[in-house]
C-alpha cells in the first residue's frame, strides 16, 4: 500500500480545518497521515487543533518549520502532524513546507487539500486508484462540489486556461452533478490544470518537476505546476473522488466582482499578468484588453479603488510591492 501525506494549510481558520479533519477521520484508505501547516495564525489555531486531536484520541506530533522540513523524528508515525511555518507563506509556501516534510519521510503521494473542504470516505481511495492505473499521471483531481449546495459543481477535476483571455475556467462550473456526469470524460481529456482545492501529487512528479512556485502567493500555482510538468507527466481526474468546498471561506473568493475581497481581487489580477508574461508573453495585448474591461466593470460597481489597482498592476507589469493579508 502506498502511503499518502494529506497536506492542509491553515490560516486563521481552525473551525473549517477541524471540520475537514473530522471528514478525514472517516477515510477508508488504510495508509495515510495528515499534515496541517499553520501559516502564522493569530487565532490560536494550533492549540485548538491540538486539543481536538487529544479529544479524538489520535496521535500527534508538533514541529517548527526547520524540524519539519528535515523530516521530523523518523521514529514517530503520528496520524496528525502540526507544523508552525512561522509566517503567512501563502498557498504555495505553506504547502511546500508540508511537501518537504513528506518527501523527507519517503511518502509515495501527497494530497493537497484545502482546509475549507470536507471529503467522502472513499475520496482518497479513488484518487490513488486513478494514479496507479496510469503511472504517467503526475497530478490527479477530484470532483469539487459546493459545500452549501452539494449538487452544484465547482470543477470536474480541473479546467482549461484560455491564454488569450488570461483566464482559467473550471470544467462543469455552475452545472449540477446530476446533469454533469456525462461531461467527466471530456473534462479528463481537455483540462490543462487541476483545481487546487484537491490535488493528489506523486513523489516522482515532485522530484522531477519540483515544488509549487511561491511567486504567486495565491492563485495560478496549480496552472504553473501543470505547465512545468507538461511533456513529462499528464493530468488525471478521478470523478468518483468527491470533495465539498466552501469556496473562499479563508480569503473572500467570489466570481462576482462586487463581492470579491481586496485580497482575492489583487492576487487574481496580479497573477493573471504574471502567469501570462511568464508562459504566454505574446498574449499580453489581449489579456490587457480583458483587464481594461474588468477595470471598467469595477468602476461601474463603484469600486474605484479596485479599478485603480488593476490599472496600476497593468502599468507596472504586475511587479511592485506585495500585499499580505
Amino acid at each position: 500500500m502506498s502511503r499518502v501525506s494529506i497536506i492542509v494549510v491553515n490560516w486563521n481558520g481552525w473551525r473549517d480545518t477541524l471540520e475537514c479533519l473530522e471528514s478525514l477521520l472517516r477515510l477508508d484508505y488504510p495508509d495515510f497521515a495528515v499534515v496541517v501547516c499553520d501559516n502564522g495564525s493569530s487565532d490560536d489555531s494550533l492549540q485548538r487543533i491540538a486539543d481536538w486531536a487529544v479529544q479524538q484520541g489520535v496521535s500527534i506530533a508538533r514541529y517548527r518549520r526547520a524540524e519539519a522540513e528535515a523530516g521530523g523524528d523518523p521514529a514517530e508515525r503520528p496520524w496528525l502532524t502540526l507544523i508552525e511555518t512561522g509566517a503567512n507563506l501563502g498557498f504555495a509556501g505553506g504547502n511546500n513546507v508540508g511537501l518537504r516534510y513528506a518527501l523527507a519521510r519517503q511518502d509515495a503521494f501527497c494530497w493537497l487539500l484545502n482546509n475549507d473542504t470536507v471529503v467522502e470516505p472513499d475520496a482518497l481511495t479513488h484518487l490513488v486508484a486513478a494514479m496507479r492505473q496510469d503511472p504517467a499521471v503526475g497530478i490527479c483531481g477530484s470532483t469539487i462540489r459546493l459545500h452549501h449546495d452539494r449538487d452544484r459543481i465547482q470543477a470536474l477535476g480541473g479546467g482549461y486556461y484560455h491564454r488569450f483571455l488570461g483566464l482559467p475556467w473550471h470544467y462543469g462550473r455552475f452545472s449540477r452533478w446530476s446533469a454533469a456526469q456525462p461531461l467527466t470524460a471530456r473534462a479528463k481529456r481537455r483540462m490543462n490544470y487541476v483545481e487546487g482545492a484537491s490535488m493528489l501529487v506523486s513523489r516522482r512528479f515532485l522530484l522531477e518537476v519540483g515544488l509549487l512556485c511561491e511567486d504567486y502567493f495565491l492563485y495560478f500555482e496549480e496552472a504553473d505546476w501543470a505547465i512545468r510538468g507538461r511533456g513529462r507527466f499528464t493530468l488525471g481526474y478521478a470523478p468518483e473522488s468527491m470533495v465539498y468546498h466552501k469556496v473562499g471561506a479563508s480569503i473572500g473568493t467570489s466570481s462576482n466582482p462586487a463581492q470579491k475581497s481586496f485580497t482575492c481581487d489583487f492576487y487574481n489580477i496580479r497573477n493573471r499578468i504574471r502567469f501570462a508574461r511568464r508562459y504566454h508573453p505574446l498574449t499580453i495585448p489581449t489579456v490587457y484588453l480583458v483587464l481594461l474591461a474588468e477595470a471598467a466593470l469595477r468602476a461601474l460597481c463603484g469600486r474605484w479603488d479596485r479599478a485603480g489597482m488593476i490599472l496600476r498592476l497593468m502599468a507596472n507589469g504586475a511587479g511592485g510591492p506585495e500585499l499580505r493579508p
